[in-house]
């Protein structure tokens, strides 16, 4: 939680894009425990990669699963997809290519860090998490 998979054709990021890029999304989620955000760059070769039927090779589409916390109103999740859009917009609007960004909200009862359930957010246990940016057993 959350996992960012990125799909995008292999020569449209250098390595130094692509790390500047995580750490710009790292950055929204400064709430949570720091392993808890996966970034994924899936490199398409540009013949693998059709939008309406025609080969793309400036086009980047992107699916995040949340799962620590579900955003449950519209607002909220309106307000979220503004801000995760500014995030990445040094890589999109303002790399002049077409995108599309789709977030989901999982159940998070389907899901665990090394074993264990996360502990809820804002706990002491959440707390010790963050601190030591890994998983560790506890106890409410």
């Amino acid at each position: 939680m959350p996992f960012h998979r990125i799909y995008c054709s292999s020569k449209l990021y250098t390595s130094e894009e692509k790390q500047a890029m995580a750490k710009a999304i790292l950055e929204c989620y400064k709430r949570v425990p720091a392993f808890y955000v996966v970034v994924s760059f899936i490199d398409i070769e540009k013949d693998n990669f059709f939008v309406g039927g025609e080969i793309r090779d400036r086009f980047l589409r992107i699916t995040v699963d949340h799962l620590a916390r579900i955003m449950s109103s519209d607002e909220e999740k309106r307000e979220w997809m503004e801000k995760y859009e500014k995030c990445i917009e040094p890589w999109t609007k303002d790399k002049g290519i077409d995108w599309e960004v789709t977030i989901s909200n999982q159940d998070p009862v389907f899901w665990n860090q090394n074993g264990y359930q996360p502990p809820p957010m804002g706990s002491e246990p959440f707390e010790i998490w963050k601190k030591n940016n890994k998983p560790s057993p506890y106890k409410l």
